[in-house]
């Protein structure tokens, strides 16, 4: 895979300051990932307002934060639900306060980032059942957090791609309202065998997401009581996926997870869901995240601006 110079400079450089994450300590690891977002996300878009709320489950509480532009009205608003990636390991509100800030201004709307267990401490399928239960939580709860809830949308990047597609499957089953799913170089299948996709040994050492990096997240994010074959685990696995939202599914091309990205958009395709497949060649896993390092970034968050205002009727 070749990639663009641009992205070429950013990989040797991440490659020169290498840090393996079995030489780090869980703790260390997640600061580390979330300093390292700060620094490549670039200086955070102001808002009108960010405010921190809780989400109570059933028997646990986790924590959700609400972005509003400058330019939103006042009242209920046309709202993106933003699931964090991280391998289901690392990451929280705080990793990808950079992203949600630049998706509310980009699309003129409200984003609500919502945040979950992290395994090794809660293996999968406990995100998937916080993402489930929180969208829920949100669509009952819609004039609390001023959300139009017949305009929502779900997205997410990585780990958060996955909890997006789960979300989208589990609304269609609910009758819960969902104008648009946004995937962005989402995982979809954690099978033993989905190591077998070319693009897992094609672009096996490229950063950040290397084959010695999805191993590290593979030793945790699953135990014994995960089964690969439920679909809240493997989306790609759900008998259909006929009747879940329009789809906006990212891939990029130096990505290890690139085929399931890929074969998920053709999937929901072969199942009559509309799709906007955007494939971004020569671009690295992450690449959301890095605004202050890649143009590539800036086009991807308008084209999936572009889908927000185009599903979610935002206009102005």
């Amino acid at each position: 895979m070749s990639l663009t110079p641009e992205v070429a400079g950013v990989v040797a450089k991440m490659r020169e300051a290498a840090i393996s994450f079995e030489d780090l300590g869980l703790a260390d690891a997640r600061q580390f990932y979330i300093d390292t977002l700060a620094a490549s996300g670039g200086e955070p878009v102001p808002m009108a307002t960010v405010s921190d709320h809780e989400i109570a489950l059933e028997g646990r509480t986790i924590g959700a934060r609400r972005y509003r532009p400058e330019a939103l009205a006042a009242g209920a608003a046309p709202t993106l639900v933003y699931f964090h990636g991280g391998g289901w390991v690392l990451g929280d509100l705080e990793s990808h306060d950079r992203v949600c800030r630049q998706l509310a201004e980009r699309a003129g709307c409200q984003v609500v980032a919502v945040d979950y267990r992290l395994a090794p401490e809660y293996c999968l399928p406990a995100s998937s059942e916080d993402a489930i239960a929180a969208y829920g939580y949100l669509v009952e709860h819609a004039a609390d957090f001023e959300i139009d809830a017949q305009r929502i949308a779900v997205g997410g990047d990585s780990a958060g791609g996955h909890l997006s597609a789960v979300v989208a499957l589990a609304a269609r089953d609910a009758g819960w309202p969902l104008a648009l799913q946004v995937l962005i170089y989402p995982a979809t299948d954690l099978r033993e065998a989905a190591a077998k996709y070319p693009s897992k040994g094609r672009n096996a050492n490229f950063p950040p997401l290397t084959a010695e990096l999805m191993a590290w997240f593979g030793a945790r994010s699953v135990d014994a009581n995960t089964d690969p074959l439920d679909w809240r685990v493997s989306p790609i696995l759900a008998e259909t996926l006929e009747g879940t939202a329009p789809a906006l599914v990212l891939t990029a091309g130096a990505d290890v997870l690139m085929d399931e990205g890929v074969l998920y958009a053709a999937r929901l395709r072969d199942d009559d869901i509309e799709v906007d497949h955007a494939h971004y060649p020569g671009v690295i896993h992450g690449f959301i995240e890095m605004h202050a390092w890649l143009a590539a970034t800036g086009n991807a968050m308008d084209r999936i601006a572009a889908a927000l205002r185009q599903h979610l009727a935002i206009t102005g």
